[in-house]
């Protein structure tokens, strides 16, 4: 690449592309990488403010920034993705199903440790929409060498840094809901709504209810027939507290659940539950859920669910790193999850 006069520039090859901005008309590359400029071309570029520009000087040691971002896209894309087409240096990564998206922390950030090189995301673990964009790519400089690529690649490691893990179709769903007080009638079952609504928006419904009182024995006794009748996720609701009648917790573990966690640095839902149980060669969650994901806009719960609908197996560690932005903001209007209670 050589800098040169643009009056002195006909018949010369871009090397990059030049964007023409007249505001309310357009904002977009008036010439691309390749175009060999024209007399006509001239004034044109002059009213861009390009007096100078950069043409194309072959030189074996150097990539190009479309090249370059073709390099990062090898390294990023994975599947279930789509990429744009090279412009201006930068691609971008687009979402081809429903899921979570989520990127390998370690080697993503060594790989944008390095100078020249940038690559931005969604957050971590946040469930998206088909068609919705995932991540965007570049260098830096118009031309990088050809060397430093080569370290990017052997730091970024074999596997894509990137994922989008789609949620499983046609999963059978059971709720338990635990209270004496429901289970005789008393008042009248607002939960469960709640957790079919939440289901709803994941294209799922509630194959499975039953209601139980507070004795542990009759809620175990059911967490253990729904897994009998072969659902994918248990959910039990009420009776998670620390409260001696909340026994949902002991019950959710006779039933054979491997406990992750019970309790969770996240505010609503400091009380959540999350065990596995192992049957026949599958392995089910089942989650307690504290009365607070009946009345608050998100909790714990909309972090967990998408991840569990997409079959992922969530380690305690995680859950404990929640955290840091754990802690919801209870907005008048809520943007979940274009916000900062993500993970």
């Amino acid at each position: 690449m050589k800098e040169m006069r643009t009056e002195d520039a006909v018949g010369q090859i871009l090397c990059h592309d030049l964007t023409q901005i007249i505001k309310g008309v357009t904002k977009d590359a008036r010439f691309r990488k390749g175009h060999v400029i024209r007399a006509e071309d001239v004034p044109v570029l002059l009213s861009m403010g390009k007096d100078h520009i950069f043409v194309w000087e072959n030189d074996e040691t150097m990539l190009h920034e479309n090249d370059a971002a073709e390099i990062l896209r090898q390294l990023c894309q994975n599947e279930y993705m789509t990429a744009s087409e090279p412009k201006e240096g930068k691609i971008e990564l687009t979402a081809l199903v429903d899921g979570v998206f989520q990127v390998d922390e370690s080697r993503f950030d060594k790989v944008n440790e390095l100078d020249d090189v940038t690559i931005a995301t969604l957050p971590q673990n946040m469930p998206v929409k088909a068609g919705q964009k995932l991540a965007g790519m570049r260098v830096i400089p118009l031309v990088i060498k050809k060397d430093k690529m080569e370290q990017v690649k052997k730091v970024a490691g074999s596997e894509p840094l990137l994922r989008l893990r789609p949620y499983r179709q046609n999963l059978k769903v059971g709720v338990v809901t635990t209270g004496t007080e429901v289970f005789l009638g008393r008042i009248e079952d607002t939960f469960t709504p709640v957790i079919a609504s939440k289901l709803k928006a994941f294209g799922l419904t509630i194959n499975e209810h039953r209601l139980s009182d507070d004795v542990a024995e009759h809620t175990q006794k059911h967490i253990e027939e729904l897994i009998d009748l072969g659902m994918d996720m248990v959910i039990c609701t009420g009776g998670m507290s620390v409260d001696p009648d909340d026994r949902t917790p002991a019950a959710i573990r006779d039933a054979g659940a491997e406990i992750v966690t019970y309790g969770a640095p996240t505010l609503p839902g400091a009380m959540f539950l999350l065990g596995y149980v192992q049957k026949d060669g599958r392995e089910i969650p089942v989650m307690g859920l504290p009365g607070c994901v009946m009345y608050a806009g998100r909790t714990i719960f909309d972090l967990i669910l998408p991840r569990v609908i997409t079959g992922e197996k969530i380690t305690r560690r995680e859950i404990r790193h929640f955290g840091i932005g754990g802690l919801c903001m209870n907005c008048k209007v809520c943007h979940y999850p274009v916000c900062g209670f993500q993970h």
